[in-house]
């Protein structure tokens, strides 16, 4: 599957209508980023269950701005519209096919729920 540019247009379509999006945060004047992009490019041909989204951040500001992205290249995997793993920095093909296994490994019943306690307690905290 070919790696596809994510926009503000595109984002909301993609997330939801995927079971598995990864999302590589980068910007053309990125040294890491450029050396990353063929690593990303050749991880999407196999795995052809998950789709890869690059996020231009010069183009983006919006979707960077939202997901608080300081530092690039950025990976952020979503896995049924939930963020399930996020980290700055570039990744070998060998710790990117671990991290896409770990992330179809997940409960997601597990993982629901544990977002789900989590608002409790912040909603909690809050109005303490």
């Amino acid at each position: 599957m070919a790696v596809q540019e994510l926009t503000q247009d595109t984002f909301e379509s993609t997330i939801t209508g995927n079971d598995i999006v990864i999302m590589d945060f980068w910007a053309p004047w990125c040294g890491p980023c450029q050396q990353f992009a063929p690593t990303f490019e050749e991880a999407s041909e196999k795995h052809s269950d998950v789709v890869f989204a690059k996020v231009n951040t010069d183009e983006e500001q919006g979707i960077a701005g939202a997901f608080q992205i300081r530092s690039i290249p950025t990976l952020m995997i979503f896995r049924e519209q939930i963020i399930v793993f996020s980290q700055p920095g570039v990744l070998s093909a060998g710790q990117l096919d671990e991290v896409l296994g770990k992330v179809r490994e997940l409960d997601m019943e597990q993982v629901r729920a544990d977002v789900e306690r989590q608002q409790q307690e912040q909603e909690q905290a809050g109005g303490a």
